[in-house]
């Protein structure tokens, strides 16, 4: 089968396009034919050796997947071949950018039925990061206030989708590119962080400040002003830390997404339901992955990237 994988940390220049033997699925687990993966900043930073993540040489990066189950191993149930699935794979095994992958049983779940299945490898980890962002380190509920900072990217846009159809009022800062878009995912407020000092633009303070830009720590810790007492502050910018302030019970926590089934499971339902949009930017195929992971080692990637297998 066709597979892009390296064999060392390193630049783009690392990764390879070419065959590589087809896995076979063992107990408990399923073999997918795949649709597609989706490109993550992650996956940069895996093949880069930034991010410390136990992978095993050579790898196959593309944890977010979609595909249809081909094989299945000793014990499984509830999974059958033909079932068209999406997954969050486990990070530190070989990925989705390839013609096949082997996914644990307990990783896949039915894939949304009102998208094309390779559009819906777009969604696992990005909208998982969002929902975890919110309701289990937020701790959101209804009525609520919420600043999101840097709401114009994939996850800003799942995180306004999510919070407003939850009961809360969303304020997000964008720039003016994303700002439509921001406001089309049901933002009550767009502040434009590039005229605008976000303090001075709020009408009170917030119940949660939901950070997913690259800002300056000095501007983060200054931000957290913006939090009433007892709030939280949370960011998935996990190479800095987060700020909080204790002596206003401000709590801090940073986000690192985990699996979860369940959770998954009904986020495809929200997208069935016509409740959650699947954004996807670029549709490649996977022989040019290498080149777009030169392109994200050299910037920010705009939207969200699907690798066609």
């Amino acid at each position: 089968m066709k597979a892009v994988r390296f064999n060392e940390v390193g630049g783009p220049e690392v990764l390879r396009y070419g065959d590589v033997e087809q896995p076979v699925p063992g107990a408990g687990e399923v073999r997918l034919r795949v649709a597609a993966s989706a490109y993550n900043a992650a996956d940069n930073g895996m093949r880069a050796g930034f991010l410390p993540i136990p992978i095993v040489l050579p790898h196959v990066p593309g944890y977010d997947v979609s595909g249809t189950v081909d094989a299945v191993g000793d014990g499984v149930t509830g999974v059958a071949v033909g079932d068209e699935v999406i997954a969050f794979l486990p990070m530190e095994r070989d990925g989705g950018a390839a013609e096949y992958v082997v996914a644990p049983a307990d990783a896949v779940v039915a894939a949304p039925t009102s998208i094309p299945l390779t559009d819906a490898a777009a969604l696992p980890s990005v909208a998982l990061t969002a929902w975890q962002a919110l309701f289990d380190d937020g701790r959101l509920e209804a009525g609520q206030r919420l600043l999101v900072v840097g709401a114009g990217g994939v996850v800003g846009k799942y995180a306004v989708q999510l919070a407003k159809r939850a009961g809360v009022h969303v304020i997000a800062t964008a720039s003016p590119r994303s700002a439509e878009a921001v406001r089309a995912a049901g933002a009550d407020q767009v502040i434009d962080h590039t005229e605008t000092d976000v303090l001075d633009a709020l009408d009170g303070q917030v119940d949660v400040l939901l950070n997913l830009a690259p800002i300056e720590p000095e501007r983060f810790a200054a931000d957290v002003a913006a939090v009433r007492d007892g709030g939280t502050v949370v960011s998935t910018t996990a190479f800095m830390a987060t700020p909080g302030d204790e002596s206003r019970g401000v709590r801090a926590a940073t986000v690192f997404v985990l699996p979860n089934r369940e959770r998954l499971a009904e986020l495809v339902s929200l997208v069935d339901a016509g409740a959650l949009t699947v954004e996807v930017t670029r549709r490649i195929p996977l022989a040019e992955l290498p080149a777009l992971h030169a392109e994200g080692a050299a910037g920010r990637i705009a939207g969200k990237v699907v690798v066609l297998a």
